[in-house]
């Protein structure tokens, strides 16, 4: 027996006096299933022929070497990420990441078969796939107008973008037999004060309808959309807000994606899941760290992340709310981003999970709220990481941070030699 089991032995134990079954609870994470966003891996670069400059109000920052410059590469660095990490894992794809042996094909004409390396990837890991539309980045995504454009071809440009995405996402979710969550984010607004807030709001509802005009089965595709409160060039206005796709949400029984950093930076999205799932079936989560503003950093195990973990288990949620990584780095090693923020996902889960969450919900019933509070504050100090670095060693990945040993010689042998 080595030291992590011998550990975790003491750690099961010291559980169990709280009435918590550690392998209950790792059993569970098993079955949680974290989406890796494809685009930390080369800056939300693709690999589209006609490539264009990041716009959107979408913003990469840092140089760190190694980024991925071909479909092959972003696959061997994604299997090296997937390598250090335990658990289900899923892919979370962006549409620009299509492969069209280096032929143009506009994003209005893309069709399945651009992905099927993808579908072919995931499937020798037993891995499902997420998709989403590209909405940025392109000359027809000037000015931060796409579904909401007072241009028609421009707007129907776009929503024939999402309509194939939305084929595409349900024969990959035929193909790997799980269902593709197809999320729709676009970065419609103004820079400034708008005259007139309704008119986009009014094209883009027209717009969404016509894209989801085409009924897929749900055990194939489940369709999102995402909010944001503001963006770079969209400071004031944002046609896509919260109240907006929460109405479309509901009305026309879609799932409504919540992103950590895409609300006020006194906003938590923890407290939201409750209210929204009392009318929604389920809800997809964009897990990043903005700092002051929707900047995208690397998931940290901090106070906001283990919100949104304890809303999650407390209130059995984890068959209802679908995990998506959505942050972008380059100013660290890119493979090391990938695998801090799973972790850390997972770890936040996993500390949920060993939460005395029935007895926390009995003593706040009898109103008891001394005991709450101390045994919520004991529970910080249990050996988690025993557990969790028994976790690690049942997934035959490195635990604690041995990982990083295997990213740097991986660094050292393939990423310092690419151009």
């Amino acid at each position: 027996m080595n030291t992590i089991e011998k550990t975790y032995l003491l750690a099961e134990e010291k559980y169990a006096t709280a009435g918590v079954k550690t392998e209950n609870a790792l059993a569970a994470l098993t079955k949680i299933p974290i989406s890796l966003h494809c685009w930390q891996g080369d800056d939300i670069g693709g690999f589209e022929v006609a490539r264009q400059q990041l716009s959107g109000g979408i913003q990469v920052t840092g140089n760190y070497p190694g980024r991925a410059t071909t479909p092959d590469e972003l696959r061997a660095d994604l299997d090296m990420a997937l390598s250090n990490i335990p658990g289900t894992n899923r892919l979370n794809l962006h549409a620009l990441y299509a492969e069209t042996d280096g032929k143009l094909v506009e994003r209005n004409e893309l069709e399945t078969a651009h992905f099927q390396n993808w579908i072919d990837w995931a499937k020798a890991r037993n891995m499902g796939i997420d998709f989403n539309p590209t909405f940025f980045s392109h000359p027809l995504a000037a000015g931060n107008s796409t579904l909401t454009s007072a241009d028609a071809k421009i707007r129907e440009f776009w929503i024939e973008h999402g309509a194939r995405c939305r084929k595409i996402g349900s024969d990959i979710g035929r193909a790997l037999n799980t269902p593709c969550v197809c999320n729709i984010w676009i970065p419609d607004g103004s820079k400034d004060i708008p005259a007139d807030r309704l008119s986009p709001r009014i094209r883009l509802k027209d717009s969404l309808d016509k894209i989801f005009a085409e009924n897929y089965s749900s055990s194939h595709l489940l369709d999102a959309v995402e909010s944001k409160l503001f963006g770079i060039g969209t400071e004031s206005y944002v046609a896509g807000s919260h109240e907006f796709y929460l109405g479309y949400a509901i009305k026309n029984q879609k799932l409504l994606c919540l992103d950590s950093g895409h609300f006020h930076p006194t906003e938590t999205i923890g407290d939201k899941l409750s209210a929204v799932l009392l009318y929604l079936d389920e809800v997809l989560l964009h897990v990043s760290r903005g700092i002051r503003w929707d900047s995208d950093h690397v998931t940290i195990l901090n106070d906001d992340l283990r919100f949104i973990a304890e809303e999650i288990i407390r209130n059995d949620f984890t068959s209802r709310v679908h995990i998506g990584l959505d942050y972008f780095d380059a100013s660290i090693n890119r493979i090391a981003a990938w695998v801090i923020g799973c972790r850390n996902m997972q770890k936040a889960l996993l500390q949920a999970l060993l939460e005395p969450s029935n007895q926390l919900k009995e003593l706040e019933a009898a109103g008891n709220y001394t005991a709450r509070l101390a045994l919520m504050e004991e529970q910080k100090t249990m050996p988690f990481a025993a557990v969790w670095d028994y976790f690690c060693l049942k997934n035959n990945v490195p635990a604690g941070i041995d990982w990083l040993k295997e990213v740097e010689r991986y660094e050292s042998e393939v990423l310092k030699k690419r151009a």
